[in-house]
């Protein structure tokens, strides 16, 4: 049931905005959508609900600290970026290592096998079966890349063991992170049944090459001993770019400002960054960072400039739209949130009854305004006047 109503041109354009007040209180248009209210509209209707109104206006922000924020906010997700990227590629090499390892285990085993077992089948023999095999899983491992085997049977991946990053996908951000989401098959998505079928080709595969050449069973004992060996000096090659790229990960971490016990799930670099959408309540936005902290997802909002006190109202409020988006989003709720103000000045700001009663307060408020307007200078305070980035359009500043 409504219970109010009404429009008004929406600023910066020639369409109106026809929404009614809908019994949760958020409003709501002809089609039953929440309207829209970023984080960012939050967080300036918060700092001066006029500078809130003129840049819906189209009156951008000016001045050099507008520029400086900027550009340290860019290179703040670059080096969040580059954090991730030696992340991802120390993962890498240690599942690469751990697979040459396997290998070498399971030469290292066939080898005592071989020289203890009654010689009823000429090495060779063994090499052909083992030739066959290889052939077989190798075809079976490209068929699962290739084809939707999944989407037929109607299966998904079970991932509980492992916390899934937030992907980007078409601009959206995936849904119930910690839940299996739509795996149709490919090896860029990292499919256990499709490593599981090549690895063992590749194992089938070597173990016929080693016995092509053996006499009797001790020859093939010496030969698979032999390919364990050169696949252990390999496997210490690789393991040695682990370190190497664990190394770098420290190196980024540490000029990223990340904690040891944190894990980048997510940074917005304002291009390929997913945007989150909470359709409740009509919020959205894209927080500067969330990592993963004791296995729960934390937004992280940085702010550059002039390090406070304490937390700004206005930055407090963005940063509990983040966390109401990563809860909505996830299907988990993050205990807190985080505000960082330089590389060492952090604030944690908790995720409550209150605060979620304050933040659901603002986004009706705005959106109020959006459809009813009248927005108006809510303080009297110069100096917040002689901050505000919009004062040269706003004919209600203080100075």
């Amino acid at each position: 049931m409504a219970t109010g109503g009404g429009n008004i041109a929406d600023a910066g354009s020639s369409n109106p905005i026809i929404a009614v007040e809908s019994d949760d209180g958020f409003w709501r248009d002809d089609s039953g959508n929440a309207l829209h209210v970023s984080a960012s509209d939050l967080e300036r209707h918060t700092y001066c609900p006029l500078s809130w109104s003129l840049a819906r206006e189209g009156k951008s922000g000016k001045g050099e600290a507008i520029d400086a924020g900027r550009k340290k906010h860019a290179e703040i997700h670059e080096k969040m970026n580059l954090f991730k990227q030696k992340q991802n590629d120390l993962k890498k090499a240690l599942i690469i290592w751990s697979w040459w390892f396997t290998i070498v285990i399971i030469f290292i085993t066939d080898a005592l096998i071989f020289t203890n077992i009654t010689d009823t089948n000429a090495p060779v023999d063994f090499a052909r079966y083992l030739t066959i095999l290889s052939l077989i899983w190798l075809v079976l491992g490209l068929i699962a890349i290739y084809l939707p085997w999944r989407r037929w049977t109607d299966s998904q991946i079970s991932e509980l063991d492992e916390i899934q990053e937030i992907s980007t996908l078409e601009d959206e951000i995936i849904p119930f992170t910690f839940q299996p989401f739509g795996f149709i098959g490919g090896w860029g998505q990292g499919g256990k049944v499709e490593a599981g079928l090549l690895i063992g080709a590749t194992i089938f595969g070597l173990h016929a090459i080693a016995l092509m050449w053996a006499e009797d069973k001790e020859q093939a004992g010496f030969i698979l001993v032999t390919v364990a060996m050169v696949w252990t000096l390999m496997a210490s090659w690789q393991l040695q770019r682990a370190l190497l790229a664990d190394s770098a990960v420290e190196t980024a971490r540490i000029d990223a400002g990340i904690d040891e016990n944190m894990e980048l799930a997510y940074s917005d670099d304002d291009s390929t960054a997913g945007l989150l959408v909470d359709d409740h309540t009509g919020v959205r936005g894209k927080p500067d960072q969330i990592v993963i902290v004791d296995g729960e997802f934390i937004p992280v909002e940085q702010k550059t400039g002039k390090i406070p006190d304490k937390p700004h109202k206005s930055h407090r409020m963005q940063l509990l739209a983040y966390i109401h988006l990563v809860e909505s989003t996830t299907g988990r709720t993050p205990p807190y949130g985080v505000l960082k103000y330089g590389s060492e000045n952090l604030h944690s700001i908790d995720w409550n009854d209150e605060s979620k009663h304050t933040l659901f307060s603002a986004i009706k408020e705005v959106q109020r305004l959006m459809v009813e307007g009248g927005a108006e200078r809510n303080h009297n305070r110069k100096g917040k006047c002689q901050s505000c980035s919009r004062r040269y359009a706003c004919d209600s500043s203080l100075v």
